[in-house]
């Protein structure tokens, strides 16, 4: 009986701990250790967009970086003066510590001036990105 209790309660645990997981993977949101950080040409190794810019960080072999692509080349394609710049963060390694990326895909979203207003880890939504769009401008 004692088994069968430690069962349920480790399915239970590793349930809530999923379902709080992918609640909060893709959720684009302002994170306190971006405040002032700023990204230019030398940085992103392309212009910044005219109104925003969707910076992407993604490895060679991430599935969800693939779909994260699309994702915001979509939204850069639909809302003008946007630009989306996709970084290997393999081959970035010092601008990956810089700012603090854990995990691929990670979008950050800069203002027209290249400072960080918005980050998502994880596959953002295409809703989520446009909004957080609307807070850069």
């Amino acid at each position: 009986m004692t088994g069968l209790v430690v069962c349920v309660a480790v399915l239970a645990a590793a349930s809530a701990f999923g379902v709080l997981h992918r609640r909060r993977s893709g959720r684009v949101r302002v994170r306190g250790r971006d405040d002032g950080k700023r990204l230019g040409v030398a940085e992103l190794g392309g212009p910044l967009g005219e109104r925003a810019t969707l910076v992407q960080f993604s490895s060679a072999f991430c599935a969800p970086c693939r779909a994260t692509r699309r994702v915001l080349g979509e939204v850069a394609g639909m809302v003008p003066g946007v630009t989306h710049v996709e970084i290997d963060a393999e081959e970035r390694l010092e601008l990956v510590r810089e700012l603090d990326i854990l995990k691929t895909p990670t979008v950050l979203v800069l203002d027209a001036d290249g400072r960080v207003v918005r980050r998502a880890v994880g596959q953002p939504r295409k809703a989520d990105v446009i909004a957080a769009l609307g807070e850069a401008v």
